[in-house]
């Protein structure tokens, strides 16, 4: 029930439609710095089977899915957030369905925040997304976080954060909660404690928690 498919920018994705056939909204994922890959596959095909959604995955780095996670890292600075956040809007569209949410890991998750400054999202999450830019990332395309989140009609929030994560200090977090996103912490958790089952941060029982959260708030 997953499939290939070229968004109208040229931009490609995985489209995942429940086994069942009735749907009940549409939901995006904005993958991490590693790009579309089986895990993401896996990913979309559960939440669609497991909550009657149309999932769509766009490609981070359309074109060059060859480079390594050092190439990744060195390249985000030169990505434009008109490019990024236009994928995600697109991916919405692509699902066909009025009521779509959104989900972000880690360079995606700071996409999620941006993302929601559109208002195209009925929710936005980000799990351990950057709430500022880092400094090496830091160019003329890609604008703040926490601007997108205040901006006029934004979509609402939900920040999952690990409190060991240093792509996000607690200062920043503390900045996040202070728009009125909702924050989550996990004591002690790493970057990356969530999604993949397979990175040595991952953690079952906060990762069980994180998921049980952020779908109760995509469908509230």
């Amino acid at each position: 029930m997953i499939e290939t498919i070229t968004l109208p920018s040229g931009v490609p994705a995985r489209l995942a439609r429940p086994a069942g056939g009735a749907t009940t909204a549409g939901l995006v994922i904005a993958p991490d710095i590693g790009g579309l890959r089986p895990l993401f596959d896996d990913l979309c095909q559960r939440l669609a089977d497991e909550n009657g959604w149309v999932v769509c995955a766009p490609e981070p780095f359309p074109g060059r899915e060859h480079m390594d996670l050092g190439e990744r890292m060195a390249a985000v600075g030169g990505l434009v957030d008109g490019t990024q956040v236009g994928a995600l809007v697109e991916a919405a569209d692509a699902t066909g369905e009025e009521r779509v949410g959104l989900i972000g890991f880690c360079m995606g998750g700071m996409y999620s925040l941006k993302a929601s400054g559109t208002g195209r999202f009925s929710g936005c999450v980000a799990f351990y997304g950057m709430i500022r830019v880092p400094e090496d990332w830091k160019s003329e395309g890609q604008g703040e976080p926490l601007e997108a989140v205040t901006t006029v009609g934004a979509s609402p929030v939900l920040a999952v954060i690990g409190t060991n994560d240093p792509y996000t200090p607690a200062g920043d977090v503390d900045d996040l909660e202070a728009t009125g996103a909702e924050v989550v912490r996990y004591e002690g958790a790493e970057h990356g404690f969530v999604h993949d089952p397979s990175r040595p941060a991952h953690r079952p029982d906060d990762a069980a928690d994180a998921w049980r959260r952020a779908i109760a708030f995509l469908q509230a």
